[in-house]
């Protein structure tokens, strides 16, 4: 889809890091923006600050673990502006047991976790897809995964970003093979300046308390912190942001904006498995 000026985007999880930054680039484009996250607050500074630089846009407040919420989304976008030419299903989610082994995470951050990042994503799919094939227009759908995605752990996190990278390579086929003018893109971002270590401020009480981080393993504080370091070193959203644009006008699946060490890990993986060998340990962090 080359042309962008004058389409609507939809994008969950606006109100900060990949989204908030996915959203003013698209703004930038001349698109027309349906933001959405379930931080009420945030989310209206994000639409106010689009409205402020001529955008069209608007703030619809939804929680992707509901697909009564999502369905609402769609309903919402499409009341609006009457089509959507680009779905980005961005909103997810972290919490520390990302850093411990699968049978030590609790059960309800499992719940959450792929609940957000994987559901949150499906119930997106199912919102819109129908809609967008039935308008008949150009269309991408751009799901945010990571390279943990493309990589492997045993946690909550590793789990859900896998599922959402199969997911979107099903949808890529399933365009193609009904000859629609949709299509989809895979996101893998690799370190980026995110607040996702933070992310357990929008818990729902249903799964319990944010992590007590005093009752936390030392091992599993010193990895916290290795992981705070890369974070604050990372990408800037915004390359991120340029990347999926990018992609849509090229009709490119994976968009990996990650280190070069990142990038060598998972050709590793690759070749782990082209030449069915043992899976490489990751260097230690």
């Amino acid at each position: 889809m080359k042309e962008l000026k004058g389409r609507v985007a939809v994008v969950t999880g606006a109100a900060s890091g990949i989204g908030l930054a996915m959203a003013h680039r698209f703004a930038d484009e001349g698109m027309k923006v349906v933001l959405s996250d379930i931080e009420i607050g945030p989310l209206r500074e994000v639409e106010q600050a689009l409205r402020a630089k001529g955008a069209d846009a608007i703030a619809v407040h939804a929680d992707v673990m509901s697909q009564a919420d999502v369905q609402k989304l769609a309903d919402a976008a499409y009341t609006a502006f009457e089509k959507v030419h680009v779905l980005c299903n961005n909103a997810g989610v972290a919490t520390p047991t990302s850093l411990r082994a699968a049978w030590e995470a609790p059960h309800s951050d499992w719940e959450w976790v792929m609940g957000v990042n994987f559901m949150g994503v499906l119930y997106g799919i199912r919102a819109f897809v129908p809609r967008m094939l039935a308008g008949g227009d150009e269309g991408h759908i751009v799901n945010t995964a990571s390279v943990a995605g493309l990589l492997t752990s045993g946690n909550p996190y590793g789990a859900s970003k896998h599922a959402v990278v199969c997911l979107t390579e099903g949808i890529y086929k399933d365009f193609r093979k009904m000859g629609a003018k949709l299509s989809a893109s895979a996101l893998c971002p690799g370190w980026i300046r995110t607040r996702i270590q933070e992310a357990e401020r929008n818990r729902p009480a249903r799964f319990g308390p944010p992590t007590d981080r005093t009752k936390l393993a030392p091992d599993v504080l010193k990895l916290g912190e290795a992981f705070r370091n890369f974070i604050n070193a990372g990408l800037e959203p915004s390359e991120v942001a340029n990347d999926v644009v990018d992609a849509i006008r090229e009709d490119r699946f994976y968009v990996v904006p990650a280190q070069p060490w990142i990038v060598d890990m998972i050709q590793t993986r690759l070749q782990d498995i082209t030449q069915q060998r043992n899976p490489t340990l990751p260097p230690p962090m």
